[in-house]
């Protein structure tokens, strides 16, 4: 019996990791990871083994991952706490002679200037010291990152950024989790995907189709960097997390979230969801 460990299991893509591993492989070999197992109980309702574990605590991940053969790290969510965290699960991955582990990296990897990636490179170097069998599964952005505010952008009109007329490859967060349990499921160690979105598109081309779904006029309007900057601090987010925000949406102008690997859709076996089908879904919500 082959036991695959998700980590950071009750997060928005460790819940479709698991809903998509469900699929591949029996419930009793399945186990999540969570400081917060309560919220995964409809998960043990399925046969799903769940253990408790912190990214801050070592010790609890030489518990949870006894028996582990196949392990999904999924990145944590701390800015600036990664590489300790993540650092605490390789190491205990060692000890407990964990057989494979698939990483959540970023896009690009090493060659990336988004501002979030030094900690991802740090942990795949980590990765790559520890003498254990491993894939990187280089993410890149979620299509719903850009859908969540269609209710405002419609009402006013425009799809604010500092994209220019950069082409964008993301895809949605099933689409890389069922990249992520395929990997977990089935990956050999020894690759690095890139993961992106069969499909590239621009900011313009996004605010059309909204247009066109929603039978509003919309329009991209383009901007600065420090004028976007501005305009993320004005819907409440903090200084700092706006311009990291900013300076993403200005890079990806230049290409750092585009990609045409197609990595994805072979590693998952299925084709990546357009961006309109992204769109249908939140404006079906709105």
């Amino acid at each position: 019996m082959t036991t695959y460990a998700v980590t950071g299991a009750t997060g928005q893509l460790g819940r479709l990791v698991l809903d998509d591993l469900l699929r591949r492989v029996a419930p009793g070999d399945i186990i999540a990871i969570a400081r917060n197992t309560e919220a995964l109980a409809s998960y043990a309702d399925k046969g799903v083994q769940l253990r408790q574990a912190d990214y801050d605590d070592a010790a609890s991940f030489a518990d949870a991952l006894k028996g582990v053969d196949r392990l999904l790290l999924i990145s944590g969510n701390a800015v600036g706490e990664r590489e300790r965290q993540h650092g605490n699960v390789i190491d205990a991955a060692k000890d407990e002679g964990v057989s494979y582990i698939a990483y959540t990296s970023i896009l690009k990897g090493d060659q990336s200037r988004l501002q979030l990636a030094p900690e991802h490179v740090a942990t795949e170097k980590l990765l790559a010291d520890s003498g254990l069998n491993y894939d990187v599964l280089r993410n890149g952005w979620y299509s719903e990152n850009y859908v969540g505010g269609l209710a405002q952008s419609i009402s006013a009109g425009a799809v604010l950024g500092a994209v220019g007329d950069g082409r964008l490859s993301t895809a949605s967060r099933a689409d890389l989790a069922a990249g992520a349990a395929a990997a977990l499921a089935d990956g050999k160690g020894g690759d690095i995907y890139e993961l992106a979105g069969d499909q590239s598109w621009t900011m313009a081309e996004f605010a059309a189709e909204v247009a066109r779904q929603s039978g509003k006029d919309v329009a991209y309007v383009n901007q600065t960097e420090a004028e976007y900057a501005k305009v993320l601090e004005g819907v409440g987010l903090p200084a700092p997390v706006a311009a990291m925000l900013a300076n993403t949406s200005a890079l990806s102008g230049e290409g750092e979230l585009y990609n045409d690997s197609k990595d994805l859709s072979r590693l998952s076996g299925r084709p990546t969801t357009p961006i309109s089908e992204t769109i249908a879904a939140a404006l079906a919500k709105v």
